[in-house]
């Protein structure tokens, strides 16, 4: 159970949280690190393939909630078209979708940016997906499962099993599920499968 604690943000002391989250960063860190140099490639043409297709800048930032409720400005490739404003993935009107931009989401790609914000430690590889701050009847479930001890992530255990937004209760419980006993081993496991196509598309580009 001792490694459980140590990994999943709540044990019984101070030290051994410390150890914990810094195991945490050091392999957030060692993968970016090792992902960089094929992701910014990748990026860079889809930047302009974005630029080519709609207006507006082609990287795309928003505000979400992270560690502790404090908001943070979260990285993705622009999907959707400049009018299109600030909603949660199940709320956008799929005619907002540019063809790039469903590719993009279709695959993940949209997401690759992310990983700037986990090397600047705003995000995690693995964690529970960053939320808008108007969406607060998720934000009330995570309260009450201790979720936002926890780096949010670029991918979760919810994303995996087909679970977004629209169902706060039942993410907020699969989310705590997980992460109050999670250990590397696990994130490891989630980090692959979702390289490997798990969890592909959302909430928007199912209903288009």
């Amino acid at each position: 159970m001792t490694t459980h604690i140590l990994w999943g943000g709540m044990p019984h002391n101070k030290r051994s949280m410390s150890n914990g989250r810094a195991t945490k960063r050091l392999l957030d860190l060692a993968v970016c690190l090792a992902l960089l140099p094929f992701v910014l490639p990748v990026c860079l043409v889809a930047l302009i393939a974005v630029r080519i297709e709609t207006r507006g800048a082609p990287l795309f930032v928003q505000w979400r909630v992270g560690r502790h409720r404090r908001p943070f400005r979260l990285l993705k490739l622009r999907t959707m078209a400049a009018r299109s404003g600030d909603l949660p993935s199940h709320e956008i009107d799929p005619m907002c979708i540019t063809r790039v931009g469903r590719f993009l989401r279709r695959t993940k790609l949209d997401e690759l940016p992310q990983l700037l914000n986990v090397v600047v430690g705003s995000m995690s590889l693995v964690g529970p997906r960053p939320c808008l701050p108007t969406q607060e009847t998720l934000i009330a479930e995570r309260e009450r499962y201790g979720l936002y001890e926890f780096v949010p992530g670029v991918t979760g255990p919810a994303q995996l099993v087909g679970v977004d937004m629209s169902d706060p209760v039942l993410l907020a419980r699969i989310e705590a599920e997980y992460f109050h006993v999670a250990t590397p081993r696990r994130d490891l496991s989630l980090i692959l499968r979702t390289a490997l196509g798990g969890g592909r598309g959302d909430a928007a580009t199912r209903k288009g």
